[in-house]
């Protein structure tokens, strides 16, 4: 972790912070990306399938997901699919909702952001990557 980023906090208190929600189903990769956002100064929840994420979608209003592409029951893809089309019942059905994959190939990133994904990562996910990301989704949650 760079110097930079160490000091990168959201300056509100907790109550008012951004609610981030993981989907991923590997748990290393779900421990780094909930470390990553810890010392990015955000607190988030962690699923293990798109199943989950749907749930948990339905119960809190989270700002933004960072959604695994290729999870069981249910992968990233057909949970995005739900969400936009309302099929999924959740709060917020316009929430950003960035791909988290492996698969670096153009051809995948625009597969993501035509079944109405926001945004796209690749893993292993970059701390500046993740920054600019959160900095782009989240200022009107922040303001």
């Amino acid at each position: 972790m760079t110097k930079d980023n160490r000091n990168c906090t959201p300056s509100q208190p907790p109550e008012q912070q951004p609610r981030i929600l993981i989907a991923e189903d590997n748990l290393m990769n779900q421990k780094v990306s909930l470390l990553l956002l810890k010392r990015l100064g955000y607190q988030a929840d962690a699923v293990v399938s798109g199943v989950e994420a749907l749930a948990a979608l339905r119960q809190v209003p989270y700002n933004l997901v960072l959604m695994d592409c290729h999870m069981p029951e249910m992968d990233g893809f057909d949970a995005t699919v739900a969400i936009r089309n309302g099929s999924a019942n959740v709060m917020d059905p316009s929430v950003p909702i960035v791909a988290l994959t492996a698969d670096a190939m153009p051809e995948n990133r625009d597969k993501c952001i035509k079944l109405g994904m926001s945004d796209y990562l690749t893993k292993p996910i970059d701390a500046s990557a993740l920054k600019a990301v959160l900095a782009r989704w989240l200022t009107d949650a922040q303001a």
